[in-house]
């Protein structure tokens, strides 16, 4: 999924953009409460599935920023994460609107396991997620992925693909629209990186799984 990391730490930032690409999500990353407003101004926050906001910003403050996010009704997902650790602090955080308060310094599997249940809270789905689509079974909360039953080891960017197909089955998306799910801002994209991913989880769940619509993009099938 695509995330938006407002962080100006530079350690930390880089740190969370290494974890967060390696779990195959498309991460983008700005330092200031200003670029954070940008980042999110007209329709590109729908692109969004998930906020990383610092409170204590350059030129903005995080929690300035998130009560205006939340006065012109985007309900995306808001995770603080800060330093700021008084109970005071963080109840001022979630009544401004943040869904969920994280105190530096944190283990990254905690991060992961928050990320998640805001995604579940959000999609409004179970403790263990299940999309399932033309045999292919994938489970958001342990990241397994079974095809024809068999347990299938897939690469982070190769699940975040396979997980925005089977999230919309029948549905054919571009490859405008799957480079956005897998890549941030500041990542190069080579011309043939979706075929590449493509042609791996063929070969990998079967060659009929995802279907190519030529001139327009790919799918899975509606049926589970």
């Amino acid at each position: 999924m695509r995330i938006l990391l407002i962080e100006d730490d530079r350690m930390i930032g880089q740190s969370l953009v290494h974890a967060l690409r390696d779990d195959g999500h498309g991460v983008d990353w700005v330092r200031d409460g200003i670029s954070g407003e940008t980042a999110l101004s007209g329709s590109d926050a729908e692109a969004y599935a998930l906020i990383l906001l610092d409170w204590n910003l350059p030129g903005r403050s995080g929690i300035a920023l998130l009560r205006d996010l939340r006065q012109r009704g985007l309900a995306t997902p808001v995770l603080v994460i800060t330093a700021r650790e008084s109970a005071e602090d963080m109840v001022a955080g979630l009544d401004t609107g943040a869904d969920d308060y994280l105190i530096k310094p944190f283990e990254i599997s905690v991060l992961r396991a928050r990320i998640r249940a805001l995604v579940r809270r959000r999609s409004g789905g179970p403790p263990h997620q299940r999309l399932a689509a033309a045999g292919v079974e994938l489970d958001l909360s342990t990241r397994k992925v079974l095809s024809g039953g068999k347990s299938v080891h897939l690469t982070p960017r190769e699940f975040t693909l396979l997980q925005a197909l089977l999230e919309r089955p029948g549905t054919v998306l571009s490859r405008q629209q799957l480079e956005e799910r897998i890549y941030g801002w500041d990542e190069s994209v080579v011309s043939n990186a979706i075929e590449f991913l493509i042609h791996s989880l063929r070969r990998k769940l079967g060659p009929d799984v995802v279907q190519n619509v030529r001139g327009v993009g790919w799918c899975i099938g509606g049926g589970a």
